[in-house]
């Protein structure tokens, strides 16, 4: 057999990938998104890093060929126009900055409509899902955006659910994430359910990534302090998180403020409906939250770092704020993935 007829062996041999995805780039879109969301999957779909599509494939897919330029200058060109959408498994659309007033064209929103039309699923990557939503493609669907934008969401899409209390959200035949890098943790479910954890765990580790956080994984998100507007309380509140070893007393928080103790404890109570010493807590405890489900360390560990003497103390204290033990609580996540 020639050397090409081998090569068309091999091709013919070769299994249809597993995972079709067809990504729809709005104008104006976050590169990091994008490019974290088919990084995954073009690192599992083949060993090493080899980047062929052998169990994954994928297409940039558009109205037209121009190139679309992302919110940090940078192009990228379709690599297909519309097709039958049932092509793929999923659609994944990125969406950028919100200033954009036609994020994608009449075209696109048609092609959207006709993937729901076909019972394929559609997922809103980072502003993504402001577009679904405006397409009225998230009614009756949970959506999930950044603690950044939820504000607007809400204002923009009042009927509509949404969160942004965790990372990403699947929810039938919809899905939405925050961005950024909760982009690699979206696509990395995808490659668990569709491929393999083998494939998964081949692009987590190629990308540096330690593990796939799951959809249940609270965001990184903005401090307590940006819910308040009177400019004490922020500040307060910027120096116990600066302090979340719970070292700084309420005397001398109130004194870096240029207030009293009294004074403090009043604004408190009339800006947020707690004390200082109790917002102090909460911060403390939401900090303990974010290291028990992105590290393994140990409960007397985080117990420490956050302020306590010992872990029983710090387990009644987070119980009390939360509902569950730290222990309960990383366990939940833990099944999560």
């Amino acid at each position: 057999m020639r050397p090409g007829q081998h090569r068309q062996a091999d091709r013919a041999a070769k299994p249809a990938a597993r995972l079709k995805v067809g990504f729809v780039l709005a104008r104006s879109f976050t590169l990091s998104a994008f490019a974290l969301f088919v990084d995954t999957l073009r690192l599992a779909s083949d060993e090493q890093d080899r980047s062929g599509r052998v169990l994954a494939d994928w297409q940039v897919i558009g109205s037209t060929r121009h190139l679309i330029t992302a919110s940090c200058g940078v192009q990228v060109a379709p690599t297909s126009d519309f097709v039958d959408p049932s092509r793929f498994d999923y659609i994944v659309v990125v969406g950028g900055l919100l200033t954009v007033e036609n994020p994608v064209d009449q075209e696109t929103i048609a092609f959207l409509n006709q993937a729901d039309a076909k019972k394929v699923p559609l997922i809103g990557v980072c502003t993504g899902t402001f577009i679904l939503a405006a397409a009225g493609l998230m009614k009756r669907h949970e959506s999930c955006v950044s603690w950044l934008h939820y504000k607007e969401f809400r204002e923009r899409f009042p009927d509509l659910k949404v969160r942004s209390d965790r990372l990403f959200n699947l929810d039938r035949q919809r899905g939405s994430c925050a961005g950024g890098s909760s982009s690699a943790d979206m696509a990395a479910l995808l490659v668990r359910k569709y491929i393999s954890r083998d494939a998964e765990r081949n692009a987590l580790e190629v990308l540096q990534i330690e593990r796939a956080r799951a959809a249940a994984d609270v965001q990184p998100r903005r401090p307590l302090y940006d819910d308040y507007d009177d400019a004490r309380v922020k500040a307060a509140m910027i120096t116990m998180e600066q302090f979340v070893d719970g070292s700084m007393s309420i005397e001398k928080l109130a004194s870096t403020v240029g207030l009293s103790r009294r004074q403090l404890e009043r604004i408190f109570i009339d800006k947020t409906g707690m004390s200082p010493a109790k917002a102090y807590s909460r911060v403390r405890m939401e900090r303990a939250k974010s290291i028990l489900v992105q590290s393994k360390a140990p409960l007397i560990e985080i117990a420490l770092d956050v302020g306590f003497e010992n872990a029983s103390q710090f387990t009644r204290t987070f119980k009390r704020t939360f509902g569950q033990t730290p222990s309960q609580h990383r366990a939940a996540a833990s099944r999560a993935h």
